[in-house]
């Protein structure tokens, strides 16, 4: 019972925090494909990045946004999500601090996922290739 209300807790603060500055996930992803998304900044762990995230989306995990901002460049309009909206939310007035015009991805990543939308995911290192003259010498 604790649990479910220390979520519907955290998932109404991110949502109030969010109020009138949200974006949804399919509006996002129109933006993305006609090449006018703004900034889209993914607050995730680096796991979970990895497992997955938006298009072209920034990493900052959120407990190191404070000493990594001046890596987002100069104050702009910015998306922002985590995996269910909590962490976003907790970092949207340091972003509006530092001068970013702040909106919540609606749902987060779990409503982009839901949706369907495209994910992308880093790029893996090739394995290395084995030589013909490595796989035809004999022992």
């Amino acid at each position: 019972m604790f649990v479910r209300l220390a979520l519907l807790f955290a998932w109404m603060t991110s949502t109030c925090l969010a109020a009138g500055t949200s974006m949804s996930p399919a509006e996002l992803a129109a933006l993305i494909e006609s090449h006018k998304a703004p900034l889209v900044l993914d607050v995730r762990s680096d796991e979970e990045f990895a497992q997955g995230h938006i298009p072209g989306a920034v990493l900052i995990p959120h407990d190191q946004l404070e000493t990594r901002i001046g890596e987002l460049g100069e104050p702009r309009e910015v998306v922002v999500y985590c995996r269910s909206g909590r962490r976003s939310g907790l970092i949207q007035p340091v972003l509006e601090k530092n001068g970013f015009k702040v909106r919540q991805l609606e749902g987060s990543w779990q409503a982009w996922q839901a949706a369907k939308l495209p994910e992308e995911l880093p790029e893996k290192e090739p394995a290395p290739e084995k030589s013909p003259a490595a796989s035809s010498a004999k022992p």
